[in-house]
């Protein structure tokens, strides 16, 4: 199977193998064919009208905040074209290039504009707020500087020069079944009304995906899971997640719910699961969440028979 969900379906060329010749990436970005998404507290500027797409600015636009020391990443080269994230700063009304569009979250971005915008949205988005967390040495506590077009970041003391590198967390995010048609679902404390979704939770230390799959079901509703299927991924940039979608079989079906973890979880048969995708955006309704979203997904997956190819 291969499926590309939203933030993923990159299109740059990364150029790992020249990041680290800074020679070459102060080059690119100081290329007059140089394009820029700035990002102001995360949020990305995007052009509203007469299409929702990203705002791209030219070098000379983001001169004064290159200038200034802004955090710049080197997102990729298309058609011998570089493009780059930059963090502008500024919040509300002071953010600058206002004229050419709004500030607005990444998440909100994915539901209206591109695949090809999401995608680039997400590296950017992941890798700012990674800068942003990651001013000082986890080693030594000392000031760290990015190195490699902002793919890593060294330590400014001489005795420990440690390097770090962005982090993507794994989360397994599965679907339970029950036979042939019936699903688990549960209910968090932070979801809006009515909506229901897949189990998640990060993979731990020495776990791999099946063993994280059995343990974060048991701890959350008390069921017992044999088989596991690996169904797709996503990027999920919120902060910086790597989703993994998954298919389980139940061995026992008697739900014990975790009052810490969930709201409330339960079956549902297969036409309850058809009607609740559908109504992702009627909140006066059981429903999933919106297409966006890998759950989503791996529940239209499952109603049009891709379990069987898992």
């Amino acid at each position: 199977m291969n499926h590309v969900h939203t933030f993923a379906g990159g299109w740059l060329d990364r150029a790992g193998e020249r990041r680290a010749d800074r020679a070459w990436v102060e080059a690119q970005r100081d290329s007059a064919q140089a394009r820029f998404l700035p990002l102001s507290e995360l949020r990305a500027l995007m052009q509203v009208a007469p299409e929702f797409t990203i705002a791209w600015r030219g070098r000379r636009e983001v001169d004064r905040f290159i200038r200034a020391g802004a955090m710049v990443v080197l997102l990729g080269i298309d058609d011998e074209v570089p493009h780059f994230a930059i963090d502008v700063g500024g919040a509300d009304g002071d953010a600058p290039f206002l004229e050419h569009g709004k500030y607005i979250d990444v998440r909100s971005c994915a539901n209206q504009g591109s695949a090809r915008d999401a995608a680039v949205l997400s590296q950017s988005r992941s890798l700012i707020d990674w800068h942003a967390r990651h001013g000082f040495c986890a080693v030594c506590g000392s000031p760290s500087e990015p190195r490699d077009a902002g793919y890593m970041r060294q330590c400014t003391a001489e005795a420990c020069k440690a390097q770090h590198f962005p982090r993507t967390d794994p989360v397994t995010i599965m679907l339970v079944f029950d036979g042939a048609d019936n699903v688990l679902l549960g209910r968090s404390h932070r979801f809006v009304v009515n909506t229901y979704s897949a189990l998640a939770g990060f993979v731990e230390p020495g776990e791999n995906i099946e063993e994280a799959v059995r343990r974060e079901v048991f701890e959350e509703v008390g069921l017992r899971i044999g088989r596991v299927r690996y169904h797709s991924s996503q990027p999920w940039p919120f902060p910086s997640s790597l989703m993994i979608g998954c298919y389980a079989d139940a061995e026992t079906t008697e739900i014990r719910i975790d009052p810490a973890e969930l709201d409330d979880a339960r079956w549902f048969g297969r036409a309850e699961i058809a009607q609740m995708v559908e109504a992702w955006g009627d909140d006066s309704r059981l429903r999933m969440p919106p297409p966006l979203s890998i759950a989503h997904q791996l529940a239209r997956g499952w109603l049009r028979g891709d379990l069987s190819e898992g």
